[in-house]
């Protein structure tokens, strides 16, 4: 809906061709515990598949030093809670609908979705991330992570942009 301005003003219905936002993160989730959407503008000339996008942005080269350094620290944390190893393959996409690839992994102490979307029309990437907490390690084990969360998936989508970009 669109509110129109002014202090008694009823929402006015939405017009066709509004904007809207949805991902497939948010698919059957009723809640999330933590979650961030984070943009790029989309290079001249490189593709618009968000499979590509996806599979590109998780690849171990589309990591800097300091982010992989980073996932070790993760990985030292989840040792010290617990937590089951990811299995090989936790970064795959699961599947594509129109504009957006999944990846989704689900254990017993949360649920991580992301939905890496190409808007070939507005030349934007979008990465929309969305955690779900299933008991308290996954939240002690996330909290610290969801810092520096948006300083990676920046880093990473910075470094995927000038992989894919033609002549590269």
């Amino acid at each position: 809906m669109v509110a129109a301005e002014g202090p008694a003003s009823a929402p006015l219905p939405a017009r066709v061709g509004s904007p809207a936002f949805r991902s497939l993160a948010f698919d059957g989730l009723s809640r999330f515990d933590y979650g961030d959407v984070i943009l790029a503008s989309k290079p001249p000339r490189t593709t618009d598949h968000p499979r590509i996008w996806a599979e590109a942005l998780f690849a171990s080269r589309s990591s800097p030093l300091w982010v992989k350094a980073a996932m070790g620290l993760r990985m030292a944390l989840a040792l010290l809670l617990r937590l089951e190893a990811a299995p090989r393959g936790v970064f795959d996409v699961l599947r594509v609908e129109g504009e957006e690839a999944l990846i989704e992994y689900a254990d017993a102490h949360l649920t991580f979705r992301c939905g890496v979307g190409v808007d070939a029309a507005a030349s934007v990437v979008r990465v929309t991330t969305v955690v779900t907490f299933n008991d308290w390690r996954g939240r002690v084990y996330f909290t610290p992570v969801s810092l520096l969360h948006p300083l990676v998936v920046h880093a990473m989508l910075r470094r995927t942009r000038l992989r894919l970009a033609p002549g590269r």
